[in-house]
């Protein structure tokens, strides 16, 4: 399968020039041949937490996601986009969620590990597992940015099946470690592709890396962008998924029960 994975500036609380950069991207990543688009963390609505919490009306969240539902059916490709969600109670949340082609939900995920002050400020962090679906004959899952920096979440979607796991980003300028190192590690040590897509340039208070990558389930580098706006493209199979898991074993070999007694 083709996976693309965008990287672009988003202008905060323009929701339709946020969408018409996804629509370009879909269409671009459809003609390429592309069965899936990744899109970065709140690109929608732009990276602002305070603002969002302050200024975005929660009612026009419906609406955008049948947007984004409309690009995924025009261009016949999956999508996975990243927005605000707010709960019966009135607790604010990060999500992530998966289309597939026909603009239908598969996968829905909220944010775990909150990053910074204004991220606590503005939302609520959940609680959930990171739930795995079937896209296209690989064993898909969804994380978002600070996530994937602790290995106990990436290892939770790999034990339940995962082979791909995506995850939008909003990672600032400074931490380029994270994108060079740490997500291929995560993928090395838990034998899944990784897709982790980021912001680039300005968007209010926020300088952003760039840096967006794919890893393969070696921790090899699939496709890298630098800090300006770029498409990336790589080919993901469940065989090199499997490849990895045969020639070490660390999924089969871990020793949980003991792994629990330690933190005990």
């Amino acid at each position: 399968m083709l996976l693309a994975v965008l990287q672009a500036n988003a202008a905060v609380l323009d929701v339709d020039a946020n969408l018409r950069t996804i629509d370009a991207a879909a269409q671009r990543a459809a003609q390429t041949g592309a069965e899936l688009l990744l899109t970065p963390e709140l690109f929608p609505v732009g990276y602002a937490p305070l603002r969002l919490r302050a200024e975005l009306d929660p009612s026009t969240l419906p609406g955008i996601r049948e947007r984004l539902a409309q690009i995924a059916r025009t261009h016949g490709i999956g999508l996975v986009y990243s927005l605000p969600a707010v709960d019966l109670d009135g607790s604010w949340h990060i999500t992530a969620t998966l289309l597939d082609a026909h603009g239908t939900v598969l996968l829905d995920y909220a944010k775990v590990h909150l990053f910074g002050g204004e991220e606590r400020k503005a939302f609520s962090a959940a609680q959930a597992a990171p739930g795995v679906v079937d896209f296209n004959g690989i064993r898909t899952s969804l994380l978002i940015c600070y996530d994937v920096e602790f290995p106990e979440a990436v290892r939770a979607a790999a034990t339940r099946g995962a082979e791909l796991l995506l995850v939008p980003t909003a990672l600032s300028a400074g931490f380029d470690a994270v994108p060079q190192v740490l997500v291929r590690a995560r993928a090395l040590e838990s034998q899944l592709n990784v897709a982790y897509a980021n912001h680039s340039g300005h968007e209010d208070v926020y300088d952003f890396l760039g840096g967006s990558v794919i890893a393969g389930p070696d921790g090899s580098l699939l496709a890298a962008a630098g800090d300006s706006a770029a498409l990336l493209f790589a080919e993901i199979s469940t065989e090199s998924v499997r490849a990895a898991r045969e020639e070490v074993p660390y999924l089969r070999e871990r020793r949980p029960e003991l792994y629990s007694s330690w933190d005990a």
